[in-house]
């Protein structure tokens, strides 16, 4: 399923003469943890957090540019202890402190490489003080799922 989506998310780059990074299969599937979250589903988010940290450790550094590459070292082992929080908690809200970190150095790879030529919304939840990255300007709360799935606001947006 994952790499339906990233061929999905690498046609559209390509329809829009945008070359991809090869970080880009980490936003696709960094999105299908928060996509977990937002549905309250530890098992998913899990599952979709190890396959995260398995993109994550076979990304070819030497595909990378060298700015590119700087920042994704920068930021690679804290991507990984938090994947792998995820990744080994069956508790929603240990995964969603972890996701919240997650998102904070994510955010900055997705800001210093350009990983699509798609709107990268950076949302804000301000009842947990906390970050994410979204697909799509409509809030869908990953930190409060159903209980509280609108709070919070688009704080900026990447590729627009």
């Amino acid at each position: 399923m994952a790499a339906l989506i990233a061929t999905s998310i690498t046609q559209q780059l390509f329809a829009q003469d945008v070359k991809p990074s090869p970080l880009t299969p980490l936003l696709t599937s960094y999105y299908s943890v928060k996509n977990a979250l937002v549905a309250s589903s530890s098992q998913d988010a899990a599952a979709s957090s190890a396959e995260f940290g398995k993109l994550l450790s076979a990304v070819n550094m030497k595909s990378l540019p060298a700015a590119d590459m700087n920042v994704f070292m920068s930021l690679q082992e804290k991507l990984a202890l938090d994947a792998r929080h995820i990744a080994e908690s069956k508790d929603i809200a240990h995964q969603r402190e972890h996701f919240a970190d997650l998102s904070a150095n994510f955010f900055k790879l997705a800001k210093a490489v350009k990983l699509t030529g798609q709107a990268v919304y950076y949302d804000y939840c301000p009842m947990k003080k906390s970050y994410w990255l979204s697909t799509e300007a409509p809030i869908k709360n990953p930190y409060y799922g159903s209980q509280m799935l609108t709070c919070g606001k688009v704080s900026e947006t990447l590729n627009k």
